[in-house]
């Protein structure tokens, strides 16, 4: 592997793939837990981000609907404050091939400022506030939300605009990508 040796605990890519997903969530990198399970989003930000789109475990743990591509696909290990970021050879060398691999997404959820970077290139600088509050320009073939760790319940709490405003019409647009693949 590529970063092998830069990995603290070695190599253990965490995705969910099939080519008939029609939702993309484009995240940061596993954690530790996710690492430990090899499940992605197993943990509390997956609980939190689960009820943030409306759905159980059975429809989010189904890849021929939800994909899952985080930037970096092996846990990078920990920082001073918090996990180190994704490592920077994994999407130059993934990323394209999969993402050309999914010809049917309708959306593209994006989580943290790598993938926002990569998928929102134009908001490269934009502040989380500011382009989280501006979603509807990306909409609705993406939109980029507050990382759903709960690292982020300061953020959340300042901004209750958020589960007010974005997340009714976000769970309706995953509600009806979903039906549309036959998701009761």
């Amino acid at each position: 592997m590529i970063c092998e040796s830069k990995l603290p605990l070695g190599v253990r890519p965490v995705i969910q793939f099939n080519a008939k997903a029609r939702i993309l969530i484009a995240g940061q990198a596993p954690g530790l837990k996710v690492h430990q399970t090899g499940k992605p989003f197993d943990d509390a930000s997956g609980e939190r981000l689960r009820q943030w789109l409306g759905i159980n475990k059975q429809a989010f743990y189904d890849a021929n609907k939800i994909a899952i591509l985080p930037m970096g696909f092996c846990y990078p290990g920990k920082g001073k404050s918090g996990d180190l970021p994704p490592r920077k050879e994994c999407a130059p060398a993934w990323r394209e091939a999969l993402l050309d691999a999914l010809p049917d997404i309708k959306l593209t959820i994006v989580l943290g400022k790598y993938a926002q970077a990569y998928h929102l290139p134009e908001y490269k600088k934009t502040p989380l506030t500011e382009l989280v509050k501006s979603w509807r320009e990306h909409w609705p073939s993406k939109i980029a939300l507050p990382h759903p760790s709960p690292r982020n319940n300061s953020w959340l709490s300042k901004n209750r605009w958020f589960e007010a405003d974005v997340l009714p019409t976000l769970q309706k647009q995953v509600g009806t990508i979903l039906k549309s693949q036959g998701d009761k």
